[in-house]
């Protein structure tokens, strides 16, 4: 009973007041401030991270996440230090925690530095058709952590970024056209200006495939058993490259079947002289004699 009268007594109560109100009022004037500094700034940051080009994700990460994060972090910590509480204490004691969280979560750290580069450097958006780690899709997603990609067979592939900037990737929509090759082998005794007319007779019929560029055939190499050619022909769309692929092969069958122009499989051709002089005599060498 003692002891809540002299808390009680009015002037400890008066003491603690002068005391308390100027730091609280303080601590208050600390987080106004900087609420009304994020409010005024965070536009002014979104429009010079737009007309720097920074993709919409990165911006939203950086202006939402870093910038903002660090704004209420500083403003915590100095409107705890306005109240009399061991801020020193409590960083150190984040600091540590901060680095045993680190350790724990290494590749969830590396996959978003990984995001963040993706961001940074723009490799491929939204939309576009890309190959890596032997899969090829349209990028649907791209978060901090992974790329989720559609397959033709309407799969969801999600990559952890890391492997995507570790590996090789193919972007088939950045430069617009696409330009698609198909390997086609003739026998050596047919003539390879006629093959190329009915070649490109037959590709430029398939949908899809452009007038401008010309689409061309070109002798890639003298195999073993045939001349092999290459069909190449431009597509504006690259969605349509598996498909167009698909339908210039085909075509470029046909069309030599119709011409009478052989396709020739792997063979090997065997010449046999006539040794059979030279046989005998071998023979007759090696005959016992009678003793």
């Amino acid at each position: 009973m003692n002891s809540l009268e002299r808390w009680l007594d009015g002037e400890r109560m008066q003491a603690l007041l002068v005391v308390a109100v100027p730091r609280i009022a303080s601590a208050l004037l600390i987080l106004v401030g900087f609420w009304l500094l994020m409010r005024t700034t965070r536009p002014l940051l979104r429009g010079v991270l737009a007309r720097a080009r920074f993709a919409d994700a990165l911006t939203d990460m950086l202006v939402e996440g870093v910038y903002k994060g660090s704004l209420v972090v500083i403003a915590l910590i100095m409107s705890a230090s306005q109240l009399g509480i061991n801020v020193a204490a409590a960083l150190a004691g984040l600091g540590v925690a901060g680095i045993a969280l680190g350790f724990a979560a290494q590749e969830t750290v590396a996959n978003m530095i990984a995001g963040f580069l993706v961001f940074w450097d723009r490799p491929f958006k939204i939309g576009d058709y890309i190959t890596t780690l032997d899969q090829y899709g349209r990028v649907q997603e791209i978060t901090m952590r992974t790329t989720r990609i559609r397959t033709m067979e309407n799969t969801y592939v999600i990559i952890p970024n890391k492997q995507i900037i570790g590996d090789m990737m193919v972007n088939h929509s950045l430069n617009g056209e696409t330009r698609i090759n198909v390997d086609v082998g003739i026998a050596y005794k047919e003539n390879i200006a006629r093959a190329r007319d009915v070649l490109l007779s037959a590709i430029n019929a398939v949908p899809g495939v452009l007038d401008t560029p010309a689409a061309d055939v070109v002798v890639r190499s003298l195999g073993d058993s045939s001349i092999n050619l290459q069909v190449r022909g431009w597509i504006a769309d690259s969605s349509r490259e598996r498909s167009t692929r698909f339908a210039m092969t085909e075509a470029c069958k046909v069309a030599l079947d119709e011409a009478g122009i052989e396709i020739p499989f792997p063979h090997l051709q065997l010449f046999v002289e006539n040794v059979s002089d030279q046989a005998l005599r071998g023979l007759a060498t090696l005959t016992p004699r009678a003793s």
